[in-house]
């Protein structure tokens, strides 16, 4: 698995994951569950959504 997530991209999932979670929390929802998924695909580096579209926000991917 090669990674498709760049630094700024994953420095954003992790914080918006974490304010997700972080709601949940507060206001007492399952819905803060939610927040896992960018969390877990910014710590990870990988998107399975972008190879769908194309994407790549990764600077080192080369294309051949």
């Amino acid at each position: 698995m090669t990674t498709n997530v760049g630094g700024i991209d994953k420095l954003i999932r992790i914080i918006l994951g974490l304010a997700i979670i972080g709601a949940g929390v507060y206001y007492q929802s399952w819905w803060g569950a939610v927040g896992a998924i960018p969390l877990l695909t910014g710590f990870i580096g990988y998107c399975p959504a972008y190879p769908l579209f194309g994407i790549s926000s990764c600077n080192n991917d080369k294309k051949e």
